[in-house]
């Protein structure tokens, strides 16, 4: 199986979230293009929580009330990523360190378990460990699912803080 492989080919509902919440996030961060996944969003309703990689609900903090603030962060990110030298390529690092498998779907809902685990090598020697899942909450709309808010900087593996 390539690298950038979806698992959910005989799964319509399943292979469009993986479509989106891996693939298009994946292509569009390489490019800092906002654009590209905007419209997968609800924009009117959107919220992110950060758990700041603690095990503890009672330290996770709203830290995107709005999709703008959202997409400030993402694109801080994308950016500063971009900017950085690689001893590996960007692109087949980030399918390689992500990981969409646990998609529960009830009716126009779905919670997609999006992982992160696993280092990108730096061009001076250092590396980007990426160690944290997020978990997508996601309403189909009109057809196509969109993502109503998260929960992100979770411990990866639950029960665990870094």
């Amino acid at each position: 199986m390539s690298f950038d492989t979806n698992p959910f080919a005989d799964d319509p509902e399943r292979h469009a979230l993986w479509e989106m919440l891996v693939r298009r996030d994946i292509e569009a961060y390489l490019q800092a293009d906002w654009p590209a996944v905007e419209g997968d969003f609800l924009a009117a309703t959107f919220f992110g929580l950060s758990g700041l990689k603690s095990a503890n609900p009672d330290e996770w903090r709203m830290i995107f009330p709005r999709l703008e603030d959202y997409r400030d962060r993402w694109l801080s990110q994308a950016r500063l990523s971009a900017a950085a030298a690689y001893a590996e390529p960007r692109r087949e690092a980030l399918y390689r360190i992500t990981s969409l498998t646990e998609i529960d779907i009830n009716g126009d809902r779905a919670v997609a378990h999006k992982k992160f685990d696993g280092s990108i090598r730096k061009a001076d020697g250092s590396a980007d460990t990426i160690n944290w899942q997020t978990l997508y909450l996601c309403n189909r709309v009109e057809g196509r699912w969109k993502i109503a808010g998260f929960m992100g900087y979770l411990p990866n593996p639950m029960g665990i803080s870094g």
